[in-house]
């Protein structure tokens, strides 16, 4: 994705990575929504993404998706602290996400970069089996 990139390619290039990534992949059309917003931050490459929102002194990690082929290599703890870094320079003091109870290699990469849990949310990831799972609320303070 370059600077002359489409907005509609942006969308649908995360859109088709995404749904690499996830059981329950987001749209083209979500994605198009999103990258309209205001404090959105961005951060990709040919196999992943970050996208970030920043309200008052706060973000969350609204999604981070890695291709399959390309894990395991670091990327995703890069895209992290990228948008860490970018987050904290735009006034955020904290940082959220959701993470599912269910994916040890998340919990495990937010934990080496020093993300806390804070909550839980009851079933709030359903699965193409039809399963509900629990989320981890994280936090990582920035300041």
């Amino acid at each position: 994705m370059t600077s002359r990139t489409a907005p509609g390619d942006v969308a649908q290039a995360l859109a088709d990575l995404h749904a690499q990534a996830f059981d329950a992949p987001w749209s083209a059309a979500a994605f198009a929504d999103l990258l309209g917003q205001t404090g959105l931050i961005l951060e990709a490459d040919a196999n992943g993404f970050i996208v970030v929102r920043v309200v008052a002194d706060e973000a969350e990690i609204l999604t981070l998706a890695v291709r399959p082929s390309g894990r395991r290599a670091g990327l995703g703890a890069r895209l992290v602290r990228a948008a860490t870094d970018r987050a904290a320079a735009a006034g955020a003091r904290r940082m959220f996400l959701e993470v599912a109870e269910d994916n040890p290699a998340a919990r495990a990469l937010y934990e080496r970069l020093g993300f806390e849990t804070a909550g839980r949310r009851l079933r709030y990831y359903h699965r193409r089996s039809g399963s509900d799972v629990d989320a981890l609320l994280l936090v990582l303070n920035l300041a």
